[in-house]
């Protein structure tokens, strides 16, 4: 089973990488791949540019066995909707892979307003993330939700697409937009938010420091 979790990653932290690793060992995963969007469709563009972030992320995934980056949106260019990511992906795993897309609560939350969301469900399982002590409650989720819940993390493994799992994860008070904010500041991270290796590479290159953030 391959696992897909996108963002902008600006720059890319332990509130990403732990609960990414955390998804990867409990579903059992052969991998989970970490996918910069080059220009996310809803939010602000990034302040580093694909690029910047996609080595931000190819610095971080070594410390964690199993995340590996992914450059395809970066490749691709334009605004990067899941579902081309997500054929892209199946074209080369072949139509019988179980493959797994990660996403957070919030973005499962906002689903319908996607890009051709429907699609998702013929290419991809969904693992939703969720906070421990604040779980999705099952009654209020849609029909289109309800009727693809799947019993068990393991189930997904026996069938390549279709299924919603449910996966409480530990959460991290942590912040790219308040990591931003101390950089622009003139301050350092900390190691426990940021590893080491991505903040040396955002000082060679003077990351998030002359724009506010």
């Amino acid at each position: 089973m391959i696992g897909l979790l996108g963002g902008t990653f600006d720059p890319v932290h332990y509130g990403h990488l732990r609960p990414a690793h955390e998804v990867l060992r409990r579903l059992e995963l052969a991998e989970l791949r970490l996918v910069p969007a080059a220009q996310p469709p809803h939010r602000r563009p990034p302040l580093a540019s694909p690029e910047q972030r996609l080595r931000m992320v190819e610095l971080a995934v070594p410390e964690f066995p199993g995340l590996t980056a992914d450059d395809r949106e970066v490749r691709r260019g334009g605004v990067s909707y899941t579902v081309p990511t997500l054929e892209s992906l199946r074209a080369e795993l072949g139509p019988r892979t179980p493959l797994c897309f990660v996403l957070g609560a919030d973005a499962f939350a906002g689903l319908p307003s996607w890009y051709r969301w429907e699609t998702l469900f013929e290419l991809a399982h969904l693992v939703v993330m969720e906070r421990p002590g604040a779980p999705l409650v099952r009654e209020a989720l849609p029909a289109w939700a309800v009727s693809r819940l799947s019993a068990s993390p393991d189930a997904l493994a026996r069938r390549p697409a279709g299924s919603i799992a449910l996966l409480p994860v530990t959460p991290y008070d942590i912040s790219a937009t308040r990591l931003r904010e101390i950089i622009a500041r003139g301050g350092t991270p900390s190691f426990d938010e940021i590893p080491r290796a991505v903040w040396e590479y955002i000082q060679r290159h003077n990351l998030y420091r002359s724009t506010a953030a």
